[in-house]
């Protein structure tokens, strides 16, 4: 094919000044909003899930299936869509997002209907939720080229702000929304995405049109298949490090996962090489002489390891520990975390478009920093208030938590994308869209072994005296004791009260006195065993996590001021002959495209 850019008929100014730019909005809006709840709403909804397919997600046997429904979806979309931005480059971004909302469609339809149960409906669950993610990552890849094909560039941060806030409040709002399902039924949690997915299919094909540049090139299969094998290889190593090993707490030392981490490193090397090499890359490496296309994506994959440790911490903390200690049943406490995190999602959501609408007058730099530092200062305030805290300043921090995210989020999408010239758009709305999933995957992998590491020092000796205090056996206790911590976390993370589960094999609950075994089995005694410990662990994940912010925004700091690649080309193309002064905005093009 010709490597020629080709023009659509409709891209002139006035289509893209009239309406359709809010046609186009609304419906990438509820893409992005589909495609990223659908990432998060079952991590809330797991404890249902599991007990209606008969699963117990405590035995070692059934950890794969758990983590594959966490983190497939996700995998999925952090793997694909660089290509399937890069196709909406070639072929057209409308094109390849309608293809994606009928993916979509057609995956949720098949969810709620599993025929199976025990491990066979896991696997059902996991490889329908993984061609859902296909359709998913064809909505992520290209709704932010589509708005920026749609909209002029003083209103891209709008535009952008409304559209990120749909992508991450999605996460958030998915949340809620499973908790509330999953305690009716937990197959309404697969079903509320059908409509969505089959209406958006209708709307979409009917309302959008092609509005930006194709760049017809020969698509780049040894690129595809480098990129796609060691970034599963790499996140799937990373997660499994999680699982004990050999006597160890966690499997840093396993062959599997040393395998991954380092088999994916090399493939990912590989395909940096291949993409130098090729005539039409699937990713263009020159963008990342963009000093503010390569601060803003470093920025995206920090941030987004912060943000999805910050879920994951939360729901620990809210269902394992908080909500049992103030009267909730176990069984309850996914709906309630989710309604509870509400603060969070209002956060966001608030502060996003404001930002967005601010960073098109005043630059993205000041806002974006802003939000990540003020985000940290959240996570400062939490590690100071107690675990079993009072709920309006958990509320009160959260929410500064959410808002600091809030406003990083919009300015940053929207200064990547006006970065780049308007031929690569997809493949770099695809990019932000794989550092944001990535981002999202490691945090399982970086949190939960950092919280291992911090409950494995002292879990051990806080569970051997709790048990032993209310009668239990010394051998006992300290054989269960000795087991390794990754149980009782994902115990806490499922809402879950694994004591009566350790000890009915041993028959020691029938052996003790009524009193002692239903404090043992009642709903404070394990979040009281836990808090400490998970206290403890608490403190270096988010010192972690507040240094992995401050990271970013120094990182979103040198992106340098508002750079606009189309106006700085224009400014370039009307300078003065040699000599001559160049004008503001070239010297801006000049100063931004160093790294």
């Amino acid at each position: 094919m010709s490597d020629a850019t080709v023009p659509t008929a409709a891209a002139g100014p006035g289509f893209r000044n009239g309406h359709y730019k809010w046609v186009a909005l609304s419906n990438t809006t509820l893409g992005m909003l589909a495609a990223t709840v659908n990432a998060s709403i079952v991590i809330i909804a797991l404890p249902a899930i599991f007990r209606g397919l008969h699963l117990d997600p405590l035995q070692a046997s059934n950890i794969s299936y758990l983590l594959w429904m966490l983190m497939g979806y996700l995998v999925v979309s952090a793997v694909l869509v660089v290509t399937l931005g890069r196709l909406g480059d070639i072929y057209g971004r409308v094109r390849m997002y309608n293809a994606g909302f009928a993916i979509f469609g057609l995956g949720a339809l098949a969810l709620p209907f599993d025929p199976f149960t025990g491990g066979a409906g896991a696997l059902w669950l996991i490889g329908f939720r993984v061609i859902q993610a296909v359709g998913g990552a064809m909505l992520m890849a290209n709704s932010p080229a589509i708005l920026t094909d749609a909209f002029p560039a003083n209103q891209r941060g709008t535009a952008m702000g409304i559209n990120q806030v749909a992508g991450i409040s999605g996460q958030f709002i998915g949340l809620i929304l499973g908790g509330v399902l999953a305690a009716v039924d937990w197959r309404l949690v697969f079903i509320v995405s059908v409509p969505i997915g089959l209406g958006g299919t209708i709307w979409s094909y009917l309302s959008l049109r092609e509005v930006g540049v194709r760049t017809p090139a020969k698509i780049d299969w040894l690129g595809n298949v480098t990129f796609a094998v060691g970034l599963i290889m790499l996140l799937t190593g990373i997660t499994y490090g999680i699982q004990p090993y050999g006597g160890h707490s966690m499997g840093w030392t396993s062959p599997l996962v040393l395998t991954g981490i380092g088999g994916g490193l090399a493939l990912l090397v590989s395909f940096c090489v291949i993409e130098t090499r090729v005539a039409s890359p699937m990713f263009d490496l020159g963008l990342m002489r963009i000093r503010a296309f390569a601060a803003g994506t470093g920025a995206t994959l920090l941030a987004a390891i912060a943000r999805g440790g910050l879920q994951f911490m939360l729901i620990i903390w809210l269902q394992g520990i908080w909500l049992p200690l103030h009267g909730y049943a176990y069984q309850e406490t996914p709906l309630w975390a989710g309604i509870y995190l509400l603060a969070l999602t209002c956060g966001f959501v608030v502060s996003g478009p404001v930002s967005g609408w601010l960073s098109d007058k005043h630059g993205a730099r000041a806002f974006a920093s802003g939000g990540l530092l003020v985000s940290a200062l959240a996570f400062g305030g939490l590690l100071l208030i107690p675990v079993n805290f009072g709920y309006p300043e958990f509320a009160g921090l959260i929410f500064l938590a959410g808002a600091g995210m809030g406003l990083f989020s919009a300015p940053n999408a929207a200064a990547i994308m006006n970065s780049v010239p308007a031929r690569q758009r997809g493949a770099a709305s695809g990019m932000l869209a794989t550092f944001q999933n990535s981002g999202f995957v490691l945090s399982i992998g970086v949190f939960f072994s950092l919280m291992i590491a911090g409950l494995a020092a002292t879990l051990p000796s806080t569970l051997t005296s709790g048990l032993t205090a209310e009668g239990v056996p010394g051998l006992i206790a300290h054989r269960i004791a000795a087991l390794p911590p990754v149980g009782s976390l994902f115990a806490a993370f499922l809402g879950y009260n694994p004591v009566k589960s350790l000890l009915t094999p041993t028959g020691v609950l029938s052996r003790l006195p009524a009193h002692n075994a239903a404090v043992l089995t009642g709903k404070a005694f394990f979040p009281q065993l836990i808090s400490q410990p998970f206290h403890h662990g608490l403190v270096i994940v988010f010192g972690m996590a507040i240094a992995v912010l401050v990271i970013a925004a120094a990182a979103s700091a040198f992106r340098g001021g508002r750079y606009v690649h189309d106006e700085a080309v224009a400014a370039g193309a009307t300078a003065s002959p040699a000599g001559a002064t160049a004008s503001p905005a070239g010297r801006r093009a000049t100063e931004n495209r160093g790294c």
